[in-house]
């Protein structure tokens, strides 16, 4: 019986320790959002024996039967899906914001203003020279206005580039990190703290790939995961213990092309797919810029070519270029604004050429172009911080949701302390009248 006891005791103080090892551990990690939250399953130890046709069994302690680790697969996915899509819009909205700002901050739309303004001054007297010359001069501030625009715009696209560049080499170290964790799970018994260790690295590693690249999650009994690229169509990231290698290529355009093992492959959310959509953006509004640059120079060098200089020869282009990034003054000088129209004599103050040129800017010309740029990224970027913020409530919503299920509870853990410490007296305790039972058995004369 006291040797019954001992064992009995014995069982319960390191069932009871490797409780509180357990709660300790989830106390600690209560603020590491990769750790989900474990719980010790105990079970009876029972002695059994048999003597000819009888039998019988006896208690004898308790054991550790598992360390459960909370967890809850649809809640994953969701928290997955809507982090990945709050990723996108982010990275979206980041690359429109840079796009306006290198519209704004280069102050086309002023600048153009000003061009027209002073063509507006130069009909009050178009034989003054300093009027002319400040019309070449506002021309030319115009021309780097627009450069400024595209240089910086091109700059911003060569972050986004950089960043997609980083983006899938996150990806390609994730997927061989999952890699390494399926093999070691394979390897490792259910039920035990290593095992539950590896499955923390496998959902922080799936939580990085769905930030950056959108996946579709398919689970093994084991704990092996396949990553598919995209949905439960997309091609396939990881597979068990293989894993392929994602790339990326400049288009000529500026965009990004994304390819899986060498065949074209589309993130359909996550930040890669949202750089990829902000790069779309910005070709479309480089486009509008080499629009506008192209309008200007038809329209001013058309007037030029229609009228008469200063001297009376007919009138040389203004502008020449092919579109924002390179558009420049060619005019030598102010007395080759061709201010009257064709015929006139040398040192007309016939103003008709330049207030043709002057309704030809004013009726749907640059201005308009420009103003029009600017209410639509405006616009854009505005819904997109709208659609932004909408995705990320419903993120949260989810990550809340996830915690709830999984995360450490400190005021249910603290309980626990207190349980756990107690049942290691109480079988401290039963170790002690054991021994108190032996010293009175040897005592005994």
């Amino acid at each position: 019986m006291p040797a019954d006891l001992m064992q009995i005791g014995k069982s319960g103080t390191v069932a009871a320790r490797s409780a509180l090892d357990v709660t300790a551990q989830n106390i600690a990690n209560a603020n590491n959002e990769d750790y989900a939250r474990r719980s010790v399953s105990l079970s009876e130890v029972t002695a059994t024996g048999s003597v000819a046709f009888y039998s019988d069994s006896a208690l004898s302690g308790v054991r550790v039967d598992q360390v459960r680790r909370m967890d809850s697969l649809f809640l994953q996915n969701q928290a997955r899906r809507t982090g990945s899509d709050v990723a996108r819009a982010d990275a979206e909205l980041s690359g429109l914001r840079n796009a306006e700002a290198s519209v704004e901050q280069a102050g086309i739309y002023p600048a153009i203003v000003e061009f027209e303004a002073s063509l507006s001054a130069l009909r009050s007297d178009p034989l003054d020279g300093s009027l002319r010359a400040a019309v070449v001069e506002n021309g030319r501030t115009l021309a780097e206005t627009l450069r400024i625009a595209d240089g910086a715009l091109s700059l911003a696209g060569d972050q986004i580039r950089f960043e997609a560049t980083s983006g899938v080499e996150q990806v390609n170290l994730a997927s061989a990190e999952l890699v390494r964790i399926n093999t070691a799970i394979v390897r490792t018994r259910p039920g035990t703290s290593s095992h539950a260790t590896l499955l923390d690295q496998r959902d922080a590693q799936l939580r990085q790939l769905s930030d950056t690249a959108g996946i579709a999650v398919s689970y093994q009994p084991s704990g092996v995961v396949n990553v598919q690229l995209g949905d439960a169509s997309g091609p396939f990231l990881v597979q068990g213990t293989q894993a392929g290698i994602l790339a990326t290529t400049s288009n000529p355009d500026g965009t990004i092309a994304f390819a899986l093992d060498g065949a074209p492959a589309n993130p359909a959310s996550g930040s890669l797919a949202g750089q990829a959509q902000a790069l779309s953006a910005q070709r479309d509004i480089g486009t509008a810029l080499d629009t506008l640059a192209s309008q200007l120079m038809h329209q001013v060098n058309d007037a030029q070519a229609s009228g008469v200089a200063l001297d009376g020869s007919t009138g040389q282009p203004f502008f020449a270029g092919t579109g924002a990034s390179d558009i420049a003054v060619v005019l030598p000088g102010g007395n080759g604004l061709a201010t009257a129209p064709a015929g006139s004599p040398a040192v007309s103050r016939d103003t008709a050429n330049i207030d043709a040129l002057r309704s030809a800017l004013a009726n749907g010309g640059p201005a308009s172009e420009a103003d029009r740029i600017l209410f639509e990224l405006a616009n854009a970027v505005s819904s997109r911080a709208t659609t932004r913020d909408a995705l990320g409530a419903i993120a949260e919503t989810a990550q809340i949701a996830l915690s709830r299920e999984t995360a450490v509870d400190l005021d249910a853990e603290a309980a626990n302390l207190v349980r756990y410490q107690r049942a290691f007296q109480a079988s401290g305790r039963v170790i002690q009248v054991a021994s108190d039972i032996f010293d009175t058995v040897l005592g005994l004369r």
